[in-house]
């Protein structure tokens, strides 16, 4: 069935840059959209960006300026840049993609974390 595997998560200082990918397998008839999302320790989730099957994309707006999402469609793969990082981007990123197998699904990575710290 279809998987997302994520990496690129770690520890970086204030002010790094990370950039994270997450690869869709398996039994894809269509990918309609993927998207980051994000949850704080003691904190709701929030949606970080999507772009979709046409392209479009749009950012939370605690990250305009700083995160930029990209895709790979050859590869199935979403991609998050993350510049300027501050302590309080700080939380487990989660892909999501939702993909027609063919009937239209989400599904979820297991999550990378992302650590912000001197």
């Amino acid at each position: 069935q279809v998987q997302l595997v994520e990496s690129g998560g770690g520890l970086v200082q204030p002010g790094g840059s990370l950039r994270l990918s997450c690869a869709a397998s398996g039994k894809i008839f269509s990918i309609y959209a993927m998207t980051w999302y994000r949850q704080a320790p003691g904190k709701q989730r929030e949606l970080v960006a999507t772009v979709t099957s046409g392209g479009s994309t749009n950012y939370a707006d605690s990250v305009k300026g700083r995160f930029t999402i990209s895709r790979d469609n050859a590869k199935n793969t979403v991609y998050l840049q993350i510049n300027s990082l501050e302590p309080e981007d700080t939380a487990i990123y989660y892909c999501k993609a939702r993909i027609g197998t063919p009937i239209p699904r989400d599904y979820w990575g297991q999550g990378t974390q992302v650590t912000v710290s001197s």
